[in-house]
């Protein structure tokens, strides 16, 4: 008889700080140590409903990307939004969320192992006794939990969750490390987590592809017009830089920059040129001008999208800056980029060894 497949709940301490991107990774590891997965996502966040059914998108996404069989797909039990929020509050929806999930994930467990993709934080999904310990509890999962780096206080977070999760979370990836913090976190951060228990199983580097975003999401993004190479959309954009000085301190600071998003005044032609002639891959012109011929001849040629946007500069860049913030992995480029970190980074052997699972265990 075969043993009942094993429980991962992948969490983290705040939202977009690497969750899917990390179940991306991880579970493509998994499978060619010919481990046998499914996949769910208790609580949707990233809903599509414009096809008439509410859709999961990152479920949908990394079923794809894994060739996952319907069979190995446990399915999404409540979709967070402000619909089913206000149902809660207001005692509409007295749905027992733990009954529906014991009855369907306990039951559906097949494979080796079903990994579970958490909430934002420890906190997301409580009004529905679906918070990230809940779940855990319930399936009698082990917790991996993902930390995007910012400073020697990111350790804060992590031992605060280790009191709240105790012997459940088996370990911790630290995420987005800049090149010049990694031997810090190694030498410092390391071990002191793992002497309070924590086991780090990966310290990925930041990585500006992985922040990166296309240009087709900065137009869905600014509700932008597509003023030329709308058969571009899928340039990415790793920085962000905003054309306000004179054009000869423009050129200097674009010349700095690599795959940018220029933020200018559609009035501003000479700061449009300097742009187009360095690592630009769109201009975002505000302000509603349309660009001189010239301007818009020339990124034909480059080949350089040119949006307009109907709203002033500072908006301007506080969506995009947010947009940076919110970043997915839907892009191919971007699922080989985070499979060759994790496949560098990250030590499987380890966590394999905590699930007390091997590779021979998918064997017949």
């Amino acid at each position: 008889m075969p043993k009942p497949a094993k429980y991962l709940l992948i969490g983290s301490t705040e939202a977009y700080s690497g969750k899917s991107a990390t179940v991306l990774g991880l579970s493509h590891l998994l499978q060619q140590k010919g481990l046998d997965i499914a996949y769910g996502k208790p609580l949707g966040t990233c809903l599509n409903e414009s096809s008439g059914n509410v859709v999961e998108e990152d479920v949908q996404f990394i079923a794809a990307n894994l060739n996952l069989v319907e069979n190995r797909l446990v399915p999404t039990i409540v979709a967070l939004n402000e619909v089913t929020l206000q149902q809660r509050l207001r005692g509409e929806d007295k749905t027992d969320y733990r009954q529906s999930l014991a009855q369907q994930y306990l039951q559906a467990a097949v494979g080796n192992l079903v990994l579970l993709e958490g909430p934002g934080n420890l906190e997301e999904g409580s009004l529905f006794n679906l918070s990230l310990p809940q779940v855990a509890e319930l399936v009698d999962a082990g917790v991996l939990l993902v930390t995007r780096y910012r400073s020697l206080l990111s350790v804060e977070a992590l031992l605060s969750a280790k009191q709240r999760l105790g012997k459940r979370l088996i370990g911790v990836v630290i995420n987005d490390v800049p090149v010049e913090q990694i031997q810090i976190v190694d030498t410092t951060i390391r071990p002191c987590l793992e002497q309070q228990g924590i086991a780090v199983l990966g310290t990925l580097p930041k990585s500006d592809l992985l922040r990166s975003v296309s240009v087709r999401e900065l137009v869905h993004q600014l509700k932008a017009e597509v003023l030329c190479r709308s058969d571009r959309l899928d340039l990415m954009v790793e920085s962000l830089a905003i054309g306000a000085m004179n054009v000869n301190a423009a050129v200097k600071y674009f010349r700095k920059g690599r795959n940018m998003a220029v933020v200018t005044g559609g009035d501003r032609i000479e700061i449009q040129q300097a742009a187009l002639e360095t690592s630009t891959q769109c201009l975002i012109l505000t302000g509603q001008l349309p660009p001189p011929e010239f301007i818009k001849s020339r990124a034909e040629e480059l080949e350089i999208p040119i949006l307009s946007v109907d709203l002033d500069t500072l908006t301007t860049v506080e969506i995009v800056d947010r947009t940076f913030g919110q970043v997915r992995v839907h892009e191919p480029i971007k699922v080989q980029c985070i499979r060759n970190l994790m496949a560098e980074h990250f030590d499987i052997e380890r966590l394999l060894s905590l699930l007390d699972l091997s590779p021979a265990a998918a064997l017949p």
